[in-house]
């Protein structure tokens, strides 16, 4: 006669077996789950929030450019003190091949004050600048509310602030007056954040000609800003320093403002792997925590393998139907990870005004590092399970 062959187990049937367990102990369930969830949220929160930072940045360089260049004074050779740019020299910077905008500040030995019986030492960090009209277009720029200086205002008592010097000295809209020079300016504008041009943001910028008519200014720039073609940007730079100075060329510095977002950018996510590696020990302890729930679970369900066993059940059966339920169980908290994880990123950028960036990579890697501890989790309980003897399961129960 020949032997019985055991049934065997489809995917529907692994899948009810397999949830049977986790049906009965739901509040187990849960605190086991939760474990892996707080892993895999951690690490799809760690890296969602740096790919959403980096992508902002990334499009901060996309809409500002990269192909603006900045030229300073340095130091003179001879003297030790700083230099000085030639008064033409924007007009022959505006003269390299490549060069498509040029505008230029100058310095102005006077400071800002909300009125005339403000101490003089209270500056608020805030400088006072002469700026040329093309200044806006060629940084890239925008108002925040008000108007830019024109050919009219540039030649009158008229300001235009920054946003962070129209905060320190408290004005948030313009019409209003300012101090500077022992007399009164009004305020025309404020400007949007300038991210490339920090020292802008700090400043108070007045037309050229009213600055030499009005404060005293000499017309020599302190910094000259350049926007060139993509193609022509390290050529130009290597051409600014003898066309603009060509008596001093070492006298005069070129940087390029946007190499600071691109690092930036570059080091947006310098500690992900540092947090990744607190959400992988998390993961790990919610591995263990599912491990421990198997093992109970075995030991509490000895009389149910004892029954299926005595009914036909093989080891292999018994050892699918605990892996089974122990990737049911990791792949719970895996998915409620990834949700918590995604929403904690969404939370983040929508508070700091950023792209909400989830990496696919990361959602799929987080879910297959669950479904790996899920089994590797379940194995030793699975293996234990298998072993159990039918007889004295039943005996036990």
């Amino acid at each position: 006669m020949a032997g019985l062959a055991p049934a065997r187990l489809r995917p529907r049937d692994v899948a009810l077996v397999g949830s049977a367990g986790l049906r009965n102990r739901p509040m187990r369930v849960v605190l086991s789950a939760l474990g892996i969830a707080i892993g895999i949220a951690t690490m799809i929160a760690v890296v969602g929030i740096s790919a959403s930072s980096r992508e902002q940045l990334m499009r901060q360089l996309d809409s500002l450019g990269t192909n603006m260049l900045v030229v300073t004074p340095g130091d003179s050779m001879f003297s030790g003190e700083a230099a000085e740019l030639p008064k033409e020299a924007p007009a022959m910077a505006a003269r390299i091949a490549g060069v498509e905008r040029v505008a230029a500040i100058g310095g102005v030995a006077h400071s800002v004050y909300r009125s005339d019986r403000i101490d003089e030492r209270d500056t608020n960090g805030i400088t006072v600048a002469a700026a040329q009209e093309s200044l806006l277009r060629t940084l890239r720029g925008s108002m925040a509310t008000g108007a830019w200086l024109n050919a009219a205002t540039g030649r009158y008592p008229s300001v235009v602030l920054g946003h962070v010097a129209a905060r320190r000295l408290g004005i948030t809209e313009p019409g209003r007056q300012v101090y500077i020079g022992g007399r009164y300016f009004t305020v025309t504008g404020i400007l949007a954040p300038l991210p490339m041009a920090e020292e802008i943001e700090r400043s108070a910028l007045v037309g050229w000609h009213a600055a030499q008519d009005l404060l005293g200014f000499d017309g020599h720039p302190s910094a000259i800003y350049e926007r060139s073609t993509d193609e022509s940007v390290v050529k130009v730079r290597d051409l600014l320093p003898r066309t603009v100075s060509p008596r001093h060329p070492e006298e005069v510095e070129v940087t390029d403002p946007s190499s600071a977002l691109q690092a930036k950018a570059a080091s947006a996510g310098a500690f992900t792997n540092l947090l990744l590696g607190l959400g992988g020990v998390a993961l790990l302890v919610g591995g263990v925590g599912v491990a421990n729930t198997m093992i109970i679970s075995v030991l509490e369900r000895r009389h149910e393998i004892g029954l299926r066993r005595a009914l036909g059940a093989t080891r292999g059966q018994i050892r699918l139907q605990f892996v089974a339920e122990s990737l049911l169980l990791s792949g719970l908290g895996g998915l409620a990870g990834v949700l918590l994880g995604a929403a904690a990123t969404w939370v983040f950028a929508l508070a700091g005004g950023m792209p909400w960036v989830v990496p696919l990579w990361a959602v799929i890697g987080g879910f297959a590092a669950t479904l790996v501890i899920g089994t590797v989790a379940g194995l030793y309980p699975a293996v234990r399970a298998a072993r159990v003897s039918p007889t004295l399961a039943l005996h036990a129960g």
